[in-house]
């Protein structure tokens, strides 16, 4: 998992966790053996990898805006 959510750093992403209720999104700036670090307006969580389900891109549409997501 971590060589995959590897691919994401950089990019502004959705990560899913088991329980679902508080979605981090954000850009990923670093992964590391057991974290995921994301930044959103310079404000900096940390993630636990062990409970991270899904990661995906922020959707956007076909002019780059940002799509609204339906949780």
């Amino acid at each position: 998992m971590v060589e995959l959510a590897k691919r994401f750093i950089g990019k502004e992403c959705l990560v899913y966790t088991f329980d679902s209720i508080n979605v981090p999104q954000g850009i990923i700036k670093e992964v590391s053996d057991g974290a995921i670090l994301i930044e959103k307006d310079n404000n900096v969580q940390i993630v636990n990898l062990d409970f991270v389900t899904r990661i995906q891109e922020y959707p956007r549409d076909k002019k780059g805006k940002k799509k609204a997501v339906v949780w």
